[in-house]
Order: structure tokens, then sequence, then C-alpha cells
């Protein structure tokens, strides 16, 4: 089985010794892959849906009412050092409910969709994320993943069509402020003006109802994304006109800050990683693409970010599966897709620097094979 392994930081300078995933035709098929996992791994339940999403509810709750009535009374200068821990452990919390209301987009969460989409939308909302925009162009992401012509998200691009401005930020220091950028801004400039996602031939936003994203049906949708994020906004405003705009901040800005870095890591670094193949048209075939994700490894918030993390292939396999039965479908697939299964145990904040720095734009092997030529590599500075 190909698994790319953890490198130690002394790695991080140096080449790259990951086995390429197979981009040959797989031995099985998406059935075969079924027929692996227990039948119940498919079964969705309510209440235990449910339970999750109380249980996040109830985390957010206590470390609220910790730190609002614990942190002001702190002498000097501790408020400052407790904030920030504050704002992580919270915004993993919010990172958890808004994978909630992810799997609420994928029919994971109920039977019932208008259950799911009420649920997403007010915990996306409150998360300043647009429920169906999001939803809408992920469901595109899942059935596109790994083409260069057609996937919504990460789409690669070749070393011609790269700016150059991003030659010149190959650097540490550059790397550094792209990457600040991206976890502190990054979220909101591809919600708005679709950066690092598909091209269009005209401006495409996630705000935007008239946005080639979306089809002419799927407009009223956009829409009411727009509203539940303007609603929720006013009453952020109108809570901050009372309390205070650094209270708001205190609360839950530095919170969302934190939600939103996760957010791009870890899509981020589910489908970038030198093992992973891209696809033209003339190779992408819709399993292929699935396949064309890692499995990643974030310790303890594995359980806290609902094992996104470290089931993400079954995820694009099978996104119907509620998460709390994606281990045990992860497992049982694993022996069937055997060298076409790729995972990662390397910190996320390394291979964060590391899929940075190795990862910056995708190239052919036409000079390996030129019958493979509608497949493309990670390439960077090595």
């Amino acid at each position: 089985m190909a698994t790319a392994g953890a490198l130690s930081p002394n790695d991080l300078d140096t080449k790259y010794s990951i086995k390429r995933a197979p981009t040959s035709k797989p031995p099985f098929s998406l059935s075969d892959i079924k027929k692996a996992i227990p039948p119940h791994c498919f079964q969705r339940s309510l209440i235990r849906s449910f339970s999750y999403l109380v249980f996040d509810l109830i985390i957010s709750s206590i470390l609220y009412y910790l730190a609002t009535t614990y942190i002001p009374q702190l002498p000097h200068p501790l408020p400052y050092i407790v904030w920030p821990v504050y704002w992580f452990l919270q915004g993993c919390i919010f990172m958890g409910l808004w994978l909630i209301a992810h799997e609420c987009g994928h029919h994971a969460f109920s039977d019932h969709v208008w259950v799911e989409d009420s649920i997403g939308f007010v915990l996306h909302s409150c998360l300043l994320t647009p429920y169906f925009s999001w939803k809408i162009s992920h469901r595109r992401h899942h059935a596109n993943t790994g083409s260069l012509q057609h996937d919504e998200v990460y789409v690669p691009k070749t070393k011609s069509k790269l700016a150059s401005s991003s030659f010149y930020l190959d650097n540490p220091i550059g790397r550094s402020l792209t990457l600040l950028v991206k976890l502190t801004l990054g979220w909101y400039i591809y919600l708005t003006i679709n950066a690092a996602g598909r091209p269009y031939d005209k401006f495409a936003s996630h705000y935007d109802p008239r946005s080639p994203i979306f089809s002419d049906s799927e407009r009223v949708l956009i829409l009411m994304s727009d509203i539940g994020l303007i609603t929720f906004s006013y009453m952020l405003y109108k809570v901050a006109m009372i309390q205070g705009f650094a209270w708001v901040f205190c609360v839950y800005g530095g919170a969302l800050m934190v939600m939103n870095a996760f957010l791009v890591i870890i899509t981020y670094l589910h489908h970038t990683h030198p093992s992973l193949p891209h696809y033209d048209d003339s190779e992408w075939n819709w399993i292929k693409g699935a396949l064309s994700t890692v499995d990643r490894d974030y310790g303890v918030l594995n359980m806290v970010f609902h094992n996104i993390t470290d089931t993400h292939v079954l995820h694009h396999l099978f996104s119907y599966i509620p998460h709390y039965h994606a281990m045990e479908a992860t497992k049982a697939i694993r022996p069937i897709l055997g060298e076409f299964y790729q995972s990662d145990s390397t910190p996320f904040f390394l291979a964060l620097w590391r899929e940075s720095k190795n990862c910056l734009f995708v190239e052919p092997d036409n000079e390996i094979d030129e019958k493979k030529k509608g497949i493309y590599w990670f390439k960077g500075q090595y």
C-alpha cells in the first residue's frame, strides 16, 4: 500500500521521496468498494447526528461562559495571553460545527433534506458562510475532483499560466506572507472572487446570484444564502452597538478567524500533495479523480473535526456516509484500494509549509511518457 510517510523538519528543504499514486485504471469498481463497507455505515441517524451537534454547541457555550466570566477578571497582561487560547479552542469547535453543516449539504446528516438544509443554513450563516452557494459549488467539486478543466476549487495552474508574482514570492519570506494572507483572508477571497477556483468566462462569486457558478434554477438559493449572511451580520452589528466591537471580536471574531484558517488548511492539504495527480479531459474520469485526494492526520483534532481530516478519501467516494461511520468504512475499503489509497501522517503545520514550497504548479511528464501527457503532477522548488 502506497502511503506518504511523515517527514522531519530537516526534510522540508530536501526533495520528496514519495511514491506517486497510480494513474492507471483501477482494478476495482465503485460497486466493489461499496460492497466492502458494512451496510450500516450508510445509515443516517437523526438522533445520533443531532447528538454531535448538541455536544459541539454545549462545548462552545461552556467556552463562551468561561471566557466572558473569567478572562476580564485576570490581571494585566494575562488577558492578552488567554484570549488567543480561547480563540484557538473555540475556533476548533466552530470548525466542528461548520463541518456538521457541510455534512448537511452532503445529505449525510438525516434522511430528510429539509431538516439538513434548515440546520446547515442556520449553522453556516452564523459562521458567515453562504450555505447554498457553498453546497452547490462543493457538490460540483465532488463531481469533478482532480479535473484541471472542471474542478471547482484548488485548481492548480501549469507553470506557463502561473502569475509571475508567484515566482517572486517563491522564497521563505514570500511563502510566509502568502500563507498569512491565505490563512486570514483566503476563505473570503475565494468566496468573493473565486480565487483558486475554476476559471470562468466572466466574474464569478459565491455571493452573486448571477454568477456563472450557478444555474438559473439555483439563483434564488444564492439570494437566500446572502439574506442569511446579511441577517446574521446585522445581528452582530447590533450586539457590537451594545457591547462594543472589541467585545464581539474577542468572543466571536477571533475564533472565526481560527476556524477560517483551519478551513483553508484542511481543504488545501486534502488536494495538494506531490503524490496526487491531476488530469485534463483526455485522462480524467470520476473514480480516478475521487481517488486524487489524501487522508491527513491532525492528532486529537481529528475527532474535533469529526474525522473529515483522516477519512477524506472515503468522503470523496461516498460523501453521504455520516462522519460517525467514516473510520469504520475507511478501514473496510483500504484493502480494496491498496496502492490507490493515499495518506500522510506529517503534522499539518509542517505539511502546510512543505506543500506551499513544493507544490507550486503542475506539469505533465511528457519527457517520460508521451502517452501520459494528460496526467499532471505538482512541481516546485526542490
